[in-house]
Parts: structure tokens; C-alpha cells; sequence
């Protein structure tokens, strides 16, 4: 059985975007007064383009992840529980709970990390962090919810639900807000044990699960206080912009660990062993290592003053279009959000590759353009957009590949 009708529609983060950004404007004015350098423009679109990337797959991904759960509920639910404040107060009690072992067991299996790991791939920590989200976390994760379907649990207060917990888990990626008062900071989580969770440093390593209680990490065993500033990332970091490749290179990665191994079973074995195992005869467990403050620095590419204008007025031109897309995907026909969904996710790779080698920044943003105006001649015949925005698009696409020729190219040639 599919999914109702009424949850294609149903999705508060997506309806959460537009204050999202206006507090990440907050976070980006008081860093600016500060001086703090929280946010670095080339991090914090890496980290909004997985978001984007998660969204759009996520419309077609929930015909999957969803309809499994409504499917358990539908043919086995043990119970019919009423529409009571109560019931669905203790839904959102009970996602919390499989939210905090999905989320542990992503950090403790091999697998079960590739889907997770993109969030903690940015080596900065500010609210754009929360909107850094893997494509594939869901696929792999999605199963543990399954005993809140069998008892009977709705599936519309389910995806409401986790769509609540998520949505408390963006406020708790910043640095600007150091400690809740102590009551607080005992029975939710906050920004100071979420920081705890995304640090690199062994200590803070797979500790700090919670998603909203952080009476879970207390209970079974895995709080850690923050106490040291932790260093932000991933043991190994990604070193791109490209939200495609952090989300591929992942699955590369373990791939190439496998073939180092000559038994087919430890090659199985590395799969659902926690990140770090090996086997015994190629050394045993390799712990991580701790990190040298003094000498750490981040992954950063810089990029002429001029390059980066361009960057950030194309990137809020992609975002203000995503957002359309996201908030009118419902309406569309299959076809139509395929190409829109292939055509946002282009846009976001090819911007991140602009970042990161200024020679092919043309040829990335001619294929761009060439693709939204596709997009939007399609869009065009489905009576979405009028035959005047075309013309718009040709104008802007040429008007912008001219500026970015005088821009990075130039910077290219000078250089050589």
C-alpha cells in the first residue's frame, strides 16, 4: 500500500526553510561583529548544496522509507491507538528513542556510516551544518522505526514526529550559544553536547547520540561533556566542494579498504564492524589518531574577492529556485520533478566545482545554464512558467558566464 495522500504534502522542514536561512543571516551578523570566523562561504554552501541534494532525493526516496512504515502499520500493527495528545506526545518519545539507536548504530557500523557520515564531513560548526544531510541516511536507516508501526503508532504522527525531532536538531549546531541552564543541558540535548558529537578528537568519537533527550546518551552509556573546544570533521577529511562527491566518495572509500583485504568473509566483516576494524593479521583495530592543534588546518581553496560575489549571487539565485521547486514539487508530474530534481542537483555539483578549479568554472557553468534552460522550456510546456522567462534565463545565463569570463578566467591567465 502507498503512501496517503495527505503526507506527500507533509513536511515541516521544507515549510521551515525560509527560517532556517534568516537565522543562519543572524549567526552570519553577529560572526561578522565578532570576528569569530564561524562561517567560510565555500564550507557553508557545501554544507546548504547536501542539504538541497538530501531534499530533492528525499521526494522520491519516501516512496520507499515511508510506504515501509505505513505498509507494517497498515497489515500488522498489534494495536489501534486514538488521536490523543498523549499517543502522539509518546510517538515523539518513541522516535527519539530509535532515532538515538539508528543514529549510534550509524556511527558504529562501517555500512551504516556511509549514510551518515556526510553530516559530519564540514570541519566548521554553525547552523549550515545542521542542513549538511546525507542522501542515504534514510535508505539505511529506516527500518529502525519499524516497532513504533507494529504497536500501532499513526503514520502521519510518525513522519510528523521525526520531521519535529529533526527540526529541534538545527538551534543546536552553533558555537554562539555556549551552556542552557543545568536543568536544561541534564534532559535535552544542546549545543554544547552536539558539539561534543561533531568533534574529531578521540573522546568526543561516537559519543552524544540524542537527537531531542539527552537522557538516552546518559542512560546507556554514551554522554561525554563538552570540555575542550573540539576539533570539527571527519578523521579523514573530504577535501571538496562537491555535495555529489561527499556523498559518493564515502562508498569509494570503503570499497578500496575492501580490496585490501584478501579474505572474502573480512571483506564482509569490514562492512558491519565499527569504522576503524581491521583484521587481526593486517594489524587489528586502528584507534584515531589525536589531532595537533598547533599544526591542523582546515581544507580551504582560495579564491579571488570577485569570484566569490559571483559565487554567493549564483548560489542565492539556485537556492531561491530549489526553494520553489521544493515548496511546488507536489503539484508536478513525475516527469517534471525528475528534471527539475536533476537539473537543482547539477546546479549545486557544478557550483561546488567552481570553488575548487577555476580553469573548468566556464565550461561547469555553460553546461549549468545550458541545463536550466532546458528545465525551463519544459517547465514552459507544462503551462508551469511563461514563454517570457526563457528569454530571461538566455539573458542572465550569457550576462553571467561574460561577468565570470572576466572573473576567474582572467585570474587564471595572470596568474600563468
Amino acid at each position: 500500500m502507498g503512501i496517503p495522500h495527505v503526507l506527500e504534502n507533509l513536511n515541516p522542514v521544507i515549510l521551515a526553510i525560509p527560517v532556517f536561512f534568516i537565522l543562519m543571516g543572524a549567526e552570519v551578523v553577529y560572526d561578522y561583529f565578532k570576528q569569530r570566523k564561524l562561517y567560510r562561504l565555500n564550507d557553508a554552501v557545501a554544507n546548504i548544496s547536501c542539504g538541497i541534494v538530501e531534499q530533492i532525493t528525499g521526494l522520491f526516496a519516501k516512496i520507499f522509507t515511508v510506504a515501509a512504515y505505513h505498509f507494517i502499520f497498515v497489515n500488522f500493527a498489534l494495536f489501534e491507538l486514538e488521536t490523543t495528545w498523549y499517543w502522539i506526545l509518546l510517538t515523539f518519545i518513541g522516535v527519539d528513542f530509535f532515532y538515538y539507536w539508528a543514529h549510534r548504530m550509524s556511527h558504529q557500523v562501517n555500512l551504516l556510516w556511509l549514510g551518515h557520515v556526510v553530516h559530519h564531513q564540514s570541519e566548521d560548526y554553525n547552523l549550515s551544518v545542521a542542513l549538511r544531510q546525507s542522501t542515504f541516511q534514510k535508505m539505511f536507516t529506516f527500518y529502525f522505526y519499524f516497532p513504533l508501526a507494529f504497536l500501532g503508532f499513526k503514520t502521519e504522527w510518525f513522519v510528523l514526529m521525526g520531521a519535529f525531532n529533526l527540526l529541534y536538531q538545527f538551534w543546536i549546531h552553533t558555537e554562539v550559544i555556549k551552556n542552557m541552564p543545568r536543568w536544561f543541558e541534564y534532559i535535552f540535548n544542546t549545543p554544547s553536547h552536539h558539539r561534543v558529537h561533531h568533534g574529531r578528537d578521540p573522546k568526543y568519537i561516537d559519543k552524544n547520540h540524542a537527537g531531542t533527550l539527552m537522557i538516552w546518551d546518559r542512560m546507556f552509556g554514551t554522554f561525554q561533556q563538552e570540555e575542550e573546544t573540539p576539533t570539527y570533521g571527519i578523521t579523514t577529511p573530504l577535501r571538496t566542494w562537491n555535495p555529489v562527491k561527499a556523498n559518493v566518495q564515502p562508498f569509494v572509500n570503503l570499497w578500496n579498504e575492501m580490496k585490501h583485504i584478501p579474505r572474502l568473509g573480512d571483506k564482509f566483516r569490514l562492512a558491519w564492524m565499527p569504522p576503524g576494524w581491521y583484521p587481526s593479521y593486517l594489524g587489528g583495530y586502528r584507534p584515531p589518531k589525536p589531532v595537533d592543534k598547533t599544526t591542523y588546518r582546515k581544507f580551504d581553496i582560495e579564491i579571488s574577492p570577485a569570484l566569490n560575489v559571483y559565487l554567493f549571487i549564483q548560489y542565492l539565485t539556485v537556492l531561491v529556485l530549489v526553494a520553489v521547486f521544493l515548496f511546488n514539487a507536489a503539484q508536478m508530474s513525475t516527469g517534471l520533478r525528475i528534471a527539475a530534481a536533476v537539473c537543482a542537483v547539477l546546479s549545486v555539483m557544478l557550483l561546488g566545482m567552481v570553488f575548487e578549479d577555476r580553469k573548468k568554472a566556464l565550461t561547469a557553468e555553460g553546461v549549468r545554464f545550458s541545463v536550466s534552460l532546458l528545465v525551463g522550456v519544459l517547465f514552459y510546456t507544462e503551462g508551469i512558467l511563461p514563454f517570457a522567462v526563457l528569454p530571461a534565463v538566455v539573458i542572465f545565463s550569457l550576462g553571467s558566464l561574460l561577468v565570470l569570463q572576466r572573473t576567474a578566467f582572467h585570474e587564471v591567465v595572470e596568474a600563468e
